[in-house]
């Protein structure tokens, strides 16, 4: 599904011959058009499909200035236009950058679109890079492009969140660093943001959730199989549709499917700080389905099901017994095996002094 854009303007940071960083800012919004709304859902589906996004929520007015949140307000209300409050918003970004020891410099992109009900603002700092290619005099010819699949950069507000319940901790997201203090956690402070909702946190809770259910159950290993394989299921879809977890949504279909007795839903909102909804998390929710482990230099990763049948786990010798390896594996294997077994015979044909 495509968005919808409304308004998008670009502007430029980039060093000064002195070595400053400045901005170039557009005075006009570019004119929409099928090109243009084609290359807004291209940055959408990569900010869609990023796994680190942290979720936060604007400062109170008491606790610090709020520039861009004030900009934000009057151009909602209709009493600033979006080529100013683009200003706005560029000016704070860069005041915030060069308080840096490092800076980041490309087009800022500025933008507001339509995608399913709700309407969103995203700003995100793309790289203008060049590509090298050849004309039909066989010429080689450079041309500039921005990067679309290689984001890090980048903020979005849920506007329509935000106009229904200004009070939630989750209508701004981000792209938020891995380590430490990262590039990324600058536009919470351009912004006059917090960080509030977690939702790798929501994720790590709902399958500690599921497994905790399964166990007030009593549920036999193949029921489980069967809780877990839907609460996958489920999940999966909704972040492919780009929707949220809805815990009473998931509720009712363990309760369509395995046919639970009891409520999934009762049992989180009982003793589980699960927000209501809260997006899904690809990297914690595979846990769902599969064992995976490394360290030692040893990586190992399988499905849940074959615990019991295919592989075999011994506690007391902490082993793993694995019949049916991969034929790929096997035939490594015995690569490996043939040519050490030569080795060995070479080894002994050899004639003592």
């Amino acid at each position: 599904m495509n968005i919808s854009a409304k308004n998008i303007i670009l502007h430029a940071l980039k060093y000064s011959p002195e070595g400053v960083l400045e901005c170039t800012k557009r005075e006009g919004e570019l004119p929409i058009s099928p090109s243009i709304e084609q290359f807004l859902t291209k940055i959408h589906r990569t900010y869609q499909s990023k796994t680190n996004k942290a979720f936060a929520s604007f400062l109170k007015e008491s606790e610090k200035p709020q520039v861009f949140q004030r900009a934000l307000e009057k151009e909602m209300s209709g009493e600033l236009d979006f080529v100013r409050f683009s200003h706005t918003a560029v000016d704070c970004l860069l005041a915030e950058l060069q308080k840096q020891d490092f800076a980041e410099q490309g087009i800022l992109l500025v933008s507001k679109y339509s995608w399913t009900a709700s309407d969103y603002l995203l700003i995100a700092l793309l790289q203008n890079n060049e590509s090298v290619s050849v004309n039909e005099n066989l010429e080689l010819t450079t041309s500039q492009y921005l990067e679309t699949s290689k984001i890090q950069l980048v903020t979005r507000i849920d506007l329509t969140l935000l106009a229904r319940s200004p009070d939630s901790n989750r209508y701004l997201s981000f792209i938020k660093g891995r380590v430490g203090r990262q590039v990324s956690d600058f536009f919470l402070d351009f912004m006059g943001a917090q960080e509030g909702f977690d939702a790798k946190i929501q994720n790590q809770v709902l399958m500690k959730a599921v497994e905790e259910f399964c166990e007030k159950e009593a549920l036999p290993i193949e029921k489980k199989q069967e809780v877990r394989a839907v609460t996958f299921d489920y999940c999966k879809e909704q972040l492919k549709q780009g929707e949220d977890i809805d815990l009473s949504t998931l509720s009712e279909q363990l309760q369509e499917t395995p046919k639970l007795e009891g409520s999934f839903y009762d049992f989180v909102s009982e003793d589980y700080q699960l927000e209501k909804n809260f997006p899904a998390d690809r990297s914690v929710m595979r846990k769902l389905t599969k064992y995976v482990g490394q360290g030692g230099g040893v990586s190992i990763s399988f499905d849940q099901k074959h615990l019991g049948e295919r592989i075999q786990y011994d506690a007391d010798s902490d082993t793993l017994t694995i019949k049916g390896i991969p034929p790929n594996l096997r035939e490594q294997l015995k690569r490996d095996a043939v040519a050490q077994t030569s080795q060995t015979e070479d080894d002994n044909s050899i004639a003592p002094f």
